[in-house]
């Protein structure tokens, strides 16, 4: 398996590794639900350097990347995030990504672990025609997430950058603990937090890692595995690749639309993207509660007027909400808050309702 620089950090803190897209990461340390928690009310300390990063270099850098991804990244300034899509010529996903502008030549595109080498490809080959150099920095990056509502107070200690004027999906270029490092305002859990990038030997990413396990005991801020981080996102309806979108669905269908910029110019998939908003779409991705007792979870069947129709693309019983959620796809017509249908759990057919999305919003 593969080890981030941050591995050896795990085994002090007592993690409990798993395999995770042939990445030897931490499930949990203290429990599942007690980090859930503890993220939603003080704040969690995440692991997340198996993530790709990606930068687009060169003077047809933001034509590069307009070209090859849903949004409109010529809407950025320098320090500026924007949320997209990596697309394929059906208007369906190759990935979902992170798309930083530093100036108007520089681009940092953060791309999910199990797609990393896929998605590098692809960009080579669609955007390889530009006068753009598209390197994969992986390897040399780690990157470490902190989230919550402490998570500003706990990073303020070991940085002298005002992070008070980060404001949602910006980023700085820092110093943390001594070390350069990118300063995001950004996160997967549906809560205020930051992710820090930086590249070092394996020594540093251990005790950076450390010494933000160690000083987060004053805010009550714990180390978080990968089964938190799916709760908390699923609680939040942040879509995740492989189960809620994939290269079968378009961005419309996924219920995206706000991160679909047609208007932009000439891009991969516009021509099935526009042709599919014009005539609509036949389904689309909803969050939805149980109505009955269980949970229900990735690939198991649901059921519309008693018709087999897709599987629960998500599905888990939300710590913080203390309810049973999840998403699926439902034909449009279905597709409607209040809406019921039933999922097959056990061999018992068990009801759902269509709900409103996200599930949990923060209030500040």
């Amino acid at each position: 398996m593969k080890k981030t620089k941050l591995n050896r950090a795990h085994y002090t803190l007592n993690g409990k590794m798993v395999d995770f897209a042939g990445w030897d990461l931490p499930v949990q340390y203290s429990g599942l639900n007690a980090e859930h928690i503890a993220v939603r009310t003080t704040g969690g300390i995440f692991d997340v350097s198996h993530m790709g990063e990606i930068f687009f270099r060169g003077k047809e850098a933001l034509a590069a990347v307009q070209h090859i991804t849903s949004n409109n990244a010529a809407k950025l300034s320098p320090g500026k995030i924007q949320y997209s899509a990596l697309l394929t010529d059906k208007g369906c996903f190759v990935d979902d990504l992170l798309v930083h502008m530093f100036d108007e030549n520089t681009f940092l595109l953060v791309v999910n672990a199990a797609n990393l080498d896929k998605d590098f490809a692809y960009m080579k080959e669609k955007a390889g025609h530009f006068d753009v150099g598209i390197k994969n920095e992986s390897d040399e990056f780690s990157q470490i997430a902190i989230q919550g509502p402490n998570a500003e107070k706990l990073l303020a200690q070991f940085t002298d950058e005002d992070l008070e004027v980060i404001k949602y999906y910006q980023f700085v270029s820092g110093k943390v603990m001594g070390h350069d490092m990118i300063i995001s305002r950004t996160g997967y859990t549906g809560e205020d937090g930051f992710e820090v990038y930086f590249k070092s030997d394996e020594d540093t990413a251990v005790q950076v890692m450390l010494d933000f396990a160690e000083k987060g005991k004053e805010y009550n801020i714990i180390p978080c595995g990968l089964g938190a981080r799916d709760t908390l996102r699923l609680e939040a309806s942040m879509a995740l690749y492989g189960n809620d979108i994939d290269d079968s669905h378009t961005v419309l269908e996924a219920d995206l639309g706000w991160i679909l910029k047609l208007k932009k110019g000439d891009f991969i998939g516009k021509d099935v993207l526009s042709r599919q908003k014009d005539e609509g779409i036949s389904r689309k991705l909803v969050g939805f509660e149980l109505l009955d007792r269980g949970i229900a979870r990735h690939g198991y069947p649901v059921f519309v007027d008693g018709e087999e129709y897709g599987s629960v693309t998500s599905g888990t019983y939300a710590p913080y909400l203390k309810k049973s959620i999840g998403m699926t796809y439902l034909p449009i017509e279905k597709a409607v808050i209040g809406t019921e249908f039933q999922i097959g759990i056990r061999n018992k057919s068990v009801s759902a309702i269509v709900v409103e999305t996200p599930f949990y919003k923060r209030t500040k």
